[in-house]
């Protein structure tokens, strides 16, 4: 069983940056894959972008691509979440997730997660 906590989240202005932070507790985070999803008011879980256990496969929403940097740090064990260009739009609670899954495999759907943090609120003033 793997603990999940986020940081990072806040109150930006559009076209800032965040540096969301994952940290992972009980088991070694490379032993899942690791993916963002993020939730706004009224709307259901989208993923954001997903990370394999390898750490060389990475899957983004068409919404995030080219702004948003998933990535790894296996010495503390954390999962990352660079954000760039900041739109309102990006508002909502940010939740890691991780997946027992094969070595190469990047699981899309929340449905294929096992364990979930309590999110960090991100939220973008226009």
């Amino acid at each position: 069983q793997v603990q999940l906590v986020e940081s990072g989240g806040g109150l930006v202005q559009a076209g800032g940056s965040l540096r969301l932070s994952c940290a992972a507790s009980g088991r070694t985070s490379s032993d899942y894959a690791m993916a963002w999803f993020r939730q706004a008011p009224g709307k259901e879980r989208e993923l954001a972008a997903t990370i394999n256990r390898n750490g060389g496969g990475t899957y983004y929403a068409d919404s995030v691509k080219g702004r948003f940097t998933i990535s790894r740090d296996s010495a503390k064990n954390t999962v990352n979440l660079l954000i760039l260009s900041l739109k309102p739009e990006d508002t909502a609670v940010y939740y890691c997730a991780a997946a027992g899954t094969t070595w190469f495999y990047l699981p899309t759907r929340p449905d294929e997660y096992d364990y979930w943090g309590q999110g960090t609120q991100v939220t973008v003033s226009s």
